[in-house]
């Protein structure tokens, strides 16, 4: 999948997830096999107002690239002048790299706060204000543009095939679509036939996204729909490995073997060691006491694993307990 001149060497996404999708989980998602990472949601005007909470949003690294950076706002001059300053940031360590490979406009969200401010899909019942955003961002930018959006207002997809319509005509590159209206949140149905319909519509790509809780889901989706690439939020929190399964599956027709343990285990611990490096030993155990349980759902006893989880204040005392479930496990397998 091509996104506008990004080439992809696949066609899977971390859908944005705000206080999951951070740098240490998009790390993992990146070395599970994932193609493209998307950043947390970036308000504009923190960024204009230079928020030092907004601009964490904002570190990477270039390991997990490519990286697309999700902003979100109302105004158009607000929209064009922070997509301009996120294109122009590079890494210190390699000042000739640009931190953000796509800049995507939400269109998504549904949460009171960002609907009250205009933003998120509130945009989608603003159909002037949203063409007025997609011109203005898109003449402040050189690299792709992309925007995510939902069904609209309801159930009928009236909104999202007006905002795609608009977007093409903008010179977006690429659309991500979640098949639920505005009030569903994520409860109820991703209605998939909308991107189907959406699809045969377009000229340029269309990310599918919603209710992709397996690999099989993955496909399914693509196989159905037609769309060039899947979008993945809440699956992978339950499961990391979900979108190189995809991947997987799409270029070989199945998974070659079984996951290792070993390779579990080791991401598990990955993703402490990269949280631990980025928030602090404190505040990154306290994250993970919910999140290390992710891996090992349905495993035996893993309810044991997270109540010892439950207390963690330090790096070496998560390992422990890691390693201690490990044994167990492998001692099971062995029986």
């Amino acid at each position: 999948m091509d996104i506008g001149s990004l080439k992809l060497d696949g066609f899977t996404a971390l859908a944005p997830l705000a206080g999951i999708s951070n740098l240490p989980f998009r790390r993992i998602v990146k070395r599970c096999g994932c193609s493209l990472v998307y950043s947390e949601m970036v308000s504009v005007k923190g960024l204009l107002y230079n928020s030092d909470k907004t601009y964490s949003l904002l570190q990477s690294s270039i390991e997990e690239k490519p990286l697309s950076v999700q902003i979100f706002g109302s105004d158009p001059k607000e929209m064009a002048q922070a997509a301009a300053i996120i294109e122009k940031l590079t890494f210190n360590q390699n000042p000739s790299v640009k931190v953000a490979d796509t800049i995507d406009i939400n269109f998504g969200c549904s949460v009171k706060k960002v609907i009250k401010s205009g933003a998120g899909v509130a945009l989608m019942q603003n159909v002037a204000n949203a063409e007025n955003i997609l011109k203005a961002v898109r003449d402040a930018i050189s690299i792709p543009l992309t925007i995510k959006i939902r069904s609209g207002w309801d159930s009928s997809g009236k909104d999202a095939f007006k905002i795609a319509e608009i977007a093409q005509k903008c010179k977006v590159d690429a659309i991500a679509f979640h098949p639920r209206v505005a009030s569903q949140g994520f409860r109820g149905k991703a209605d998939w036939s909308l991107i189907g319909k959406l699809k045969a519509n377009l000229s340029i790509p269309l990310i599918g996204n919603g209710d992709i809780l397996s690999a099989d889901d993955g496909i399914a989706m693509m196989e159905m729909t037609g769309c060039d690439g899947v979008m993945v939020g809440r699956g992978a929190m339950a499961d990391p490995f979900i979108l190189s399964d995809i991947e997987k599956i799409k270029s070989v027709g199945k998974l070659e073997q079984n996951r290792s343990l070993e390779e579990i285990f080791s991401v598990m611990k990955g993703l402490l060691i990269s949280s631990v490096e980025h928030f602090g030993e404190l505040p990154a155990c306290k994250m993970m006491r919910s999140r290390l349980v992710w891996f090992i759902k349905g495993y035996p006893e893993c309810s044991k694993f997270r109540r010892a989880l439950t207390n963690i204040e330090s790096m070496s005392q998560a390992i422990d307990i890691i390693n201690e479930y490990q044994s167990f496990i492998n001692n099971l397998n062995r029986q």
